[in-house]
């Protein structure tokens, strides 16, 4: 079938649709919204390549009546039957509804009022951010809907009309758009209250809240019992960049903030937003930590969390000190993982881009991550990293310097570089390494996404664990107890022994990737500071790339 996706935006879940579809034969094209100024352009340009299907995974723009009048145009819209508006999630959020959807519907006048193709529900997580169950909960259920809606049309089968349609979820019907009012906090409110307003408004538009008589918006938030006593709003602690608020009932750790005057400024870690000079140290939640690490017998399990992904320079240097720390565990065997929602995408673009000095920043966050690469493959335990959630660039390279790399099922890899820099992270030596010059340089030059099941099946990755997330972590367990083996484990030292006696020194490799980084970080070579900022500035493509366009 010819498919073409329909996107706001090439993000994890379009990524993931476009992945999927081709890998079942289907030929699929992308054509960006933002990039068509008017209707017109859009109309054109689906008339010229005449899909049979047009999917709108993810779609912040109304689709012209031109378009879906004449093709099959389904919207995949992120709740259940009879919900409507754009702030979908962050109603289910916010009201705390125990269980959300995905429906997908064809498009009408009005927006999300269309017949239903498929709809999926699911649990909502206590505690979940919205970023998080975007990319978790709905995304599967969102994948259900693609594959519902493809075989249906396929079949010839036509949508049911909405009001006739179950409604799996109860009291839903349009709701308003939510702004960033209506996420403010008051700090007498209880801490648990505050972390659930916060996560229904993470990524955007955040939630606002006054501290010491400036505004902010607040992000990455985890609440506990503990009671100060100080003053609600008061800065009671700090752990790294994290910092702890005294609430009207437990305290309210914010991993991350912005100052938010005429605009929003830079989300950054909290402690560099948010002055917190004399907060006294405090260790964090769980929940909120950088690292965890717990040991069962001879394997030791180590989680790195980042949120949405970048590692600024001091975070690294710090993953590296709890690798480092690991390592001298009397264990066999080192199992790296991310959490649930997210791995890594490597450097801070955030941090480097608020910095006084970027280029300066940018060359001391590339070395930082090297060197927690460098302590993944130079380790003398076994090493096996996991790709819990998707990853890009320099996260993607982090977890190839292991001696074993596995994955998640649906998780999405872009292993390339695509920001005007060279890239680092040991990647010109672990990527050829795993599956031959040939095909290193087609996913370095082509940048584009490929999938855990493409991964594995180039042999990027080692295998592919369950998609639910219980079910992963025991698979994970299994995997890491099977290498620990002592055949298995024999012969996995014994080819870590070969792979390092044949390979040049890993700082040959380093040595070349940082004299490439200098250049574009300082030279600027290949507009590095440019891309940065429309990458952080969200700047709507003023094109389709043509790699995403049909051939």
């Amino acid at each position: 079938m010819k498919i073409l996706l329909l996107a706001s935006a090439f993000n994890g879940l379009t990524q993931r649709v476009w992945c999927t579809l081709r890998e079942q034969g289907h030929e699929v094209g992308v054509e960006l919204a933002p990039a068509h100024r008017d209707p017109e352009s859009l109309t054109a340009a689906v008339e010229r390549i005449d899909p049979d299907l047009i999917l709108c995974p993810f779609l912040k723009h109304r689709v012209p009546e031109e378009v879906w009048r004449r093709w099959t145009t389904v919207i995949i819209h992120p709740g259940p039957v009879g919900d409507r508006g754009p702030s979908s999630l962050d109603h289910a959020l916010l009201g705390q509804s125990p269980r959300w959807g995905v429906t997908a519907l064809s498009a009408v006048e009005e927006m999300d009022a269309g017949p239903v193709w498929a709809s999926f529900t699911f649990d909502v997580p206590e505690r979940i951010t919205k970023s998080a169950l975007y990319n978790s909960r709905v995304a599967d259920a969102a994948m259900d809907c693609v594959a519902a809606t493809v075989r249906k049309v396929a079949a010839g089968e036509q949508p049911v009309p909405v009001d006739r349609q179950p409604r799996a979820v109860p009291g839903t019907g349009e709701l308003p758009l939510l702004r960033r009012p209506a996420f403010a906090l008051d700090w007498r409110a209880p801490a648990a209250d505050l972390a659930r307003r916060i996560a229904a408004a993470d990524g955007a538009p955040g939630a606002p809240a006054e501290v010491a008589g400036r505004t902010y918006c607040l992000f990455d938030a985890a609440a506990t019992d503990e009671h100060t006593g100080a003053e609600p709003g008061t800065v009671v602690g700090r752990d790294c960049e994290a910092l702890a608020f005294a609430t009207g009932r437990g305290t309210l750790w914010i991993g991350y903030a912005a100052l938010l005057e005429s605009r929003r400024g830079p989300k950054l870690p909290a402690a560099m937003v948010i002055d917190a000079q004399h907060a006294a140290f405090k260790p964090a939640p769980e929940a909120i930590a950088e690292t965890v690490y717990r040991r069962e017998g001879d394997i030791g399990h180590l989680t790195l969390r980042s949120y949405n992904g970048a590692m600024h320079t001091e975070q690294c240097r710090r993953l590296t000190g709890a690798v480092e720390k690991a390592l001298t565990e009397d264990t066999r065997i080192l199992v790296i993982t991310g959490t649930e929602h997210a791995f890594s995408n490597g450097i801070h673009l955030g941090v480097i881009d608020a910095a006084a000095n970027p280029a300066a920043e940018a060359w001391d966050n590339i070395n930082a991550i090297d060197e927690l690469c460098l302590a993944i493959a130079e380790a003398d335990q076994l090493t096996v990293a996991a790709f819990s959630a998707n990853a890009g660039a320099g996260g993607v390279m982090a977890a190839l310097c292991a001696d074993v790399t596995v994955a998640r099922d649906g998780t999405v890899l872009n292993p390339y570089y695509d920001m005007g820099i060279f890239g680092s992270e040991l990647h010109t030596w672990s990527v050829a390494n795993r599956v031959g010059d040939e095909t290193a340089a087609r996913l370095l030059g082509d940048k584009l996404p490929i999938s855990a099941a493409e991964a594995a099946q180039i042999g990027l990755i080692g295998a592919v664990g369950p998609r639910d997330w219980n079910e992963f972590q025991r698979w994970l367990r299994a995997v890491a107890i099977g290498y620990n083996d002592p055949v298995t484990r024999g012969r996995m030292f014994a080819a870590k022994a070969r792979r390092r006696t044949e390979s040049k020194p890993l700082s040959y490799y380093q040595t070349i990737e940082l004299a490439e980084m200098a250049r574009d970080m300082f030279d600027d070579r290949h507009g590095f500071d440019a891309k940065r900022r429309d990458f952080l500035g969200k700047s709507a493509p003023t094109e389709t790339p043509g790699k995403l366009r049909f051939a």
